[in-house]
């Protein structure tokens, strides 16, 4: 993903702090998770993780208290972080209603972007645009209003699953999705890469898992599937309210995630996506 070992702890940090935002709440307490192979990277390298990683839990304003280490082949590094909310103001995946607006908060490609990356394809400034989004905290929920994140009807954040499988966890039972591609976000170099045909493993283990519930309709042709398949890393927010709602809820969000975008609406139907 990145050959900078600070910015790799900031991805890291902000994907593990990201399940509590996708609650709606906010992160208190986090605690390192650390593999790295002492024998053939120097100490300097941990270090260089850790101290990416702590300067986003205190982006976050919660406390890091330690953590746990052990040897390991290659390096890995994440948080467990504990997080509160008001019950009244929990988010919760799979009670999105027929009605209901989608909303996206960060732009998507960073599979794609990655998977060029590592090619050595992709452009210095495209590359960092991809690292700065991904690093970006998902700190949605101290954006809005009590009445606003009340408003809320269904949340997640975007990670491996992509856009597709995510989306389609927040739907209740008897409700379908219908994503307009052209409304996507998507971070800067993403569709000529993936014209070039730099689409990572991971998309197509992820439309093994979902395809069969996604109706591609869109004018955009394979390039729908290659977004909505796109496994992240450290994505946006997903989040359904009513229509009544969702501009006021957007337009604060913009505030702080300028990306954020309404990309899709619920319908009455049988779990199934459809691309428009």
């Amino acid at each position: 993903m990145t050959d900078d070992p600070f910015r790799y702890g900031e991805i890291a940090a902000a994907n593990s702090l990201s399940d509590v935002y996708a609650m709606g709440g906010r992160p208190i307490i986090a605690l390192n998770i650390v593999c790295f192979p002492t024998s053939c990277e120097p100490v300097s390298v941990l270090q260089q993780i850790l101290e990416g990683g702590a300067g986003k839990v205190a982006e976050a304003r919660a406390m890091l208290a330690g953590g746990h280490s052990v040897q390991d082949e290659e390096p890995k590094y994440g948080l467990v972080v504990f997080g509160e909310v008001e019950k009244s103001e929990m988010w919760t995946v799979g009670t999105a209603r027929p009605g209901d607006l989608l909303l996206l908060t960060k732009p998507v490609g960073t599979g794609i972007a990655v998977t060029a990356i590592k090619a050595g394809l992709f452009a210095a400034e495209h590359a960092m645009a991809a690292e700065l989004s991904m690093a970006k905290l998902n700190a949605v929920p101290s954006l809005l209003s009590t009445e606003l994140r009340r408003a809320v009807t269904s949340a997640t954040d975007l990670t491996g699953f992509g856009l597709a499988s995510h989306s389609l966890d927040l739907a209740s039972e008897g409700t379908a999705l219908e994503i307009d591609c052209s409304k996507i976000p998507l971070l800067p170099g993403i569709a000529e890469m993936a014209d070039m045909g730099f689409i990572p493993a991971g998309s197509y283990e992820n439309k093994k898992y979902i395809g069969e519930k996604v109706i591609n309709c869109s004018p955009m042709g394979r390039f729908a599937e290659d977004i909505v398949f796109d496994p992240q890393t450290s994505g946006g927010m997903l989040i359904a309210a009513p229509p009544e709602t969702v501009e006021k809820i957007a337009a604060v969000i913009k505030t702080g995630f300028p990306d954020t975008a309404v990309i899709g609406r619920f319908t009455e139907g049988k779990g199934e996506l459809t691309l428009i």
